[in-house]
């Protein structure tokens, strides 16, 4: 998949590697890489290389007691159910490979949505 004009390589390398944790996990997106399931998008890449990770309550109550300032913000609106991952974690695939499967499973657990095509 090409890579998205902005967003930086490693960040994009990285990104690649946390979803090869996740057997059937594809990234989508021309610009904006994501990943998605059931018609619910779970994880994203903003244009600067943040990860955003979609989670559960409890899951992202946890992670923002540990991380304050996780908050992912998107054109103007902060993005309630989002999580920003910082650099540090996100360096660390192995560390990271847990959280991003509770977030797959959380998704997973979720109605599908129903779309038009």
């Amino acid at each position: 998949m090409a890579t998205p004009a902005g967003i930086p390589t490693v960040a994009i390398e990285r990104y690649a590697a946390l979803i090869a944790t996740r057997p059937g996990i594809e990234r989508r997106g021309a610009t904006m890489p994501y990943t998605s399931m059931n018609g619910h998008m779970f994880s994203f890449l903003t244009p600067d290389g943040t990860l955003a990770l979609r989670l559960s309550n409890a899951d992202r109550d946890q992670f923002r007691a540990q991380h304050p300032e996780a908050h992912v913000v998107q054109h103007g609106r902060v993005m309630k159910e989002y999580v920003a991952v910082p650099d540090e974690l996100f360096a660390h695939t192995d560390a990271l490979a847990p959280l991003f499967a509770r977030s797959c499973d959380y998704i997973a657990a979720l109605r599908p949505k129903i779309t038009t095509r």
